[in-house]
Formats: structure tokens, C-alpha cells, sequence
């Protein structure tokens, strides 16, 4: 059995987590109408204490981003009728990143801030890390939330911190070559970027001090081939980590194999859903809606994540949790699937594939656009050969062709450039480019 950050509540047995779960959300239910006059005006005429049951809750409405937006643009003050508390006590200030509309600005109290550590500590520890741990972060964590708290809960677990921001990624190198650090959270683009930059500047990224990676911001760590990739390049140890500004830090990556990620349960109510809005059969896809328990400041009820997951076991992982279990971590966001000719293609599938193609950088992107002459979709993927392998142009053409069509359904066109020609990411990458 793992090491675990709080063992009894992550081996809770499943009853006693899910009259937890339940005695959680009717407080916040209660606090909610009671404080935050969004939630006093949209659950109007629901009763908390109706709420006995998990079942329960699905006669509670879903909350939306473009709803969180709204609310928060129609009166003057920053937070508007989201904010359930004064705002002299509010103690951190953060947004969303703005990348699928306005930008959501969220209030955090002392005691909210305490809880986000408390939730990126638990994903940390079953990351292996520890009080003798010095991890790098190298990111300039602006408004952003999720370094902040990760470099938090490294200061609550009792491990060194080294802040990378401000620094070029030549010099985030070296940092790592002179400080010795033997950890590092960033996202999977950039965990490879910062691979490539240390090949340029003569390191193999392998060869350094960097024994576990914990990605966040991307779906990547959870991709089987971009994960192992950056295995493979940095000679560590990837864990996987799932949350949002709005909800926090609601899924991680135990290490055990390729178990997915679970959802941490004690502190967050995760249901996965189907069109209609009920719960998923364990094995089958969904959409992801979360709600953070035990968050203050400015609650946020059955979050429409966006994201969707497959809905797993419990009980069954071999670490010993008894959390549930999402098999593959994060499939996606709803938005970032396209439709080509019919077909719903899926970046995720398209980043396994050239991921584990031997001969290609670790840069690609993938450009949709109109056929010149019919009344057709063309999908190009546009890949960089790595040096040394020029010769092998042909052969991996045939190879990509063969392994896109099978993973998804349609033909691509193959573009292969020299290593170095695509623009590369500082944090994470937008690989699709729909030009239609």
C-alpha cells in the first residue's frame, strides 16, 4: 500500500466517504443560498436538507463558465454576486487564463488558500514528494493558480522551492544543472521543450539531478506515448494532475502503472455524466461536472468542467485508495474535439500517435481547412524530422498515414519539415489550427 498524504480519507470506506460527500454538500448548498446571491437567486425553492442522498443531488441545476461570467460583468464590483464573504476577507486573487471567453476572477480566502494546499499536497505526496525534495517550478506563475498552489503545498509538505519564472529557458537549464533539484512541476509541452533546450546547450536531460515530474495545465502526462516520452527524455518518474481555477485540484495520478488518475473524493463531489445529464455506467465516457466541498469564498456548484473522463473502478487500484479511478486521466475538453467529414477527431488520439513515432521531434500541429476544389475537409499534420533521421522521411509517411487513419477514422496529409522549423511553446501548445 502507498504512502499516502492523509490515508484516512483516502482509503475511506466507499458508505462512509459518500455520507461524507453528502453531509459536504448540503452545507455548501446551505451556505451558497445563504451567502451568494447567484446561488440564492438560481437554487430558489430547493430545500439543502432535501438533500440525503447522492441521488440528490441531480435535482440541483448544473453551473456553467458562460453563467460564472455573466454574473460576474453585470454590477461593478470585481467578483460580483459570486463573492459569499467580504471582500477585506479575501486573501488571493487568480483568474482563468481567458482561452474560451472572458476570464473568471476567483476569490480565495486564508482558509480557502489552506484548503488548495492542502488538495496539491495530496497530489505531490503520491508523487513522491517530500520534506528532502527541492522542486523547480519553471514558470512565472502571474494570476495563474495552479504553480501558486503547488508551490504552496511544497512549503506545507516542508520541501525546497526554486521559482523559475523571469528566466529563459537556457537559463532554466541551468538552474537545473547548477542547483541540483530533484523535482519539477510544468506542463508536458513545456517539460519537453525544456528537454530540447538542455540537448541544444549540450545536457542530456536524462543525466541531471530531475527524478519526478508532475504535469499540470495539459492533458499530455495522461497521453501513454507523451508520457513515456518524457520519461524517457528526462530518465523520471511523470505524474499526471487534474483541476481548474474554479473547482481546484480534484484529480491526481497515483503512480501506480497506467491506473488513470482518481478523483480526490473527500474534498470534491465528481460525477460524470451523459447528454442527458445522468450518470454514466462504470466504463462508459462522460462529461465531467465537479464540485469543490469544502471552498468558501466563492463556491462553485456542479461545475460543467468541460472535460470529459471515463468513469472507473474504486477500490481496485493496487496503492490502496479507495477513491474512483479515471482511466487515462482527462480524455478532453469538449471544445477541443473537431468535426472532419463527419468525424469527431480527437487531439488526444492524434498526439499518442506522433508521440510514438521514433524519428520525430517533439513538436507537430495539425491544420484543418477547406479543400481547394471539393466540397471536403483536409486535415494536414505537419511534423518535424529530428536529426539523424532525414532518411526515414518516406518510411515515417507511411507510418503516420497508416497509424492517424487507424487511431481516427480519416486521411491526413503528411508535411514533414526539419527539426527546428515549427514555432515552439513556453507553456502550453495550441497544436490544432482550424482555418475553415
Amino acid at each position: 500500500m502507498a504512502d499516502m498524504w492523509n490515508p484516512l480519507l483516502e482509503t475511506m470506506d466507499r458508505r462512509e466517504l459518500e455520507q461524507l460527500q453528502v453531509k459536504k454538500i448540503r452545507r455548501l448548498v446551505r451556505w451558497s443560498i445563504d451567502h451568494v446571491p447567484f446561488y440564492s437567486e438560481k437554487f430558489q425553492g430547493i430545500d439543502p436538507a432535501s438533500i440525503t442522498t447522492l441521488a440528490d443531488v441531480q435535482t440541483l441545476p448544473t453551473t456553467t463558465k458562460a453563467e460564472l461570467s455573466s454574473v460576474q460583468s453585470r454590477d461593478d464590483t470585481l467578483y460580483g454576486e459570486l463573492l459569499a464573504e467580504e471582500a477585506t476577507n479575501v486573501a488571493t486573487y487568480h483568474q482563468t487564463s481567458g482561452t474560451s471567453g472572458e476570464p473568471i476572477k476567483q476569490a480565495d480566502s486564508r482558509r480557502d488558500w489552506e484548503w488548495w494546499a492542502t488538495n496539491w499536497a495530496t497530489v505531490l505526496w503520491a508523487a513522491g514528494i517530500r520534506p528532502e525534495d527541492r522542486v523547480f517550478i519553471p514558470f512565472s506563475y502571474n494570476v495563474f493558480i495552479a504553480f501558486w498552489a503547488g508551490h504552496y503545498a511544497c512549503e506545507r509538505i516542508g520541501a525546497e522551492v526554486v521559482p523559475g519564472g523571469s528566466f529563459s529557458s537556457e537559463e532554466r537549464i541551468s538552474i537545473i544543472d547548477h542547483l541540483s533539484p530533484t523535482a519539477m512541476m510544468t506542463t508536458p509541452t513545456y517539460a519537453l521543450r525544456l528537454a530540447e533546450v538542455a540537448e541544444q546547450e549540450g545536457l542530456t536531460p536524462a543525466d541531471t539531478t530531475i527524478e519526478r515530474i508532475v504535469c499540470a495545465g495539459e492533458i499530455g502526462a495522461s497521453v501513454p506515448s507523451t508520457k513515456d516520452r518524457i520519461a524517457e527524455r528526462w530518465g523520471a518518474v511523470v505524474y499526471d494532475h487534474a483541476g481548474a481555477t474554479e473547482t481546484g485540484a480534484w484529480g491526481y495520478d497515483c503512480g501506480e502503472g497506467d491506473a488513470g488518475i482518481h478523483f480526490n473524493e473527500s474534498m470534491f463531489l465528481v460525477e460524470i455524466l451523459d447528454p442527458n445529464g445522468r450518470p454514466v455506467e462504470q466504463g462508459e465516457t462522460g462529461r465531467l461536472v465537479v464540485t469543490p466541498l469544502d471552498r468558501r469564498s466563492q463556491p462553485v456548484i456542479r461545475f460543467e468542467q468541460g472535460d470529459h473522463v471515463v468513469k472507473g473502478p474504486t477500490s481496485e487500484c493496487p496503492c490502496g485508495r479507495s477513491y474512483r479511478v479515471a482511466p487515462g486521466g482527462v480524455l478532453g475538453r469538449a471544445d477541443d474535439f473537431k468535426l472532419v467529414n463527419g468525424v469527431l477527431l480527437s487531439p488526444r488520439a492524434i498526439e499518442d500517435v506522433i508521440r510514438g513515432i521514433d524519428g520525430l521531434s517533439d513538436a507537430y500541429r495539425v491544420v484543418l481547412a477547406e479543400h481547394e476544389e471539393k466540397a471536403i475537409d483536409v486535415a494536414t499534420v505537419i511534423v518535424e524530422v529530428r536529426e539523424g533521421a532525414p532518411d526515414r522521411c518516406e518510411q515515417i509517411t507511411t507510418e503516420l498515414q497508416t497509424a492517424l487513419q487507424r487511431a481516427s477514422g480519416l486521411t491526413f496529409r503528411i508535411e514533414i519539415q526539419n527539426q527546428g522549423s515549427l514555432e515552439r511553446s513556453e507553456l502550453k501548445a495550441e497544436r490544432i489550427i482550424d482555418t475553415r
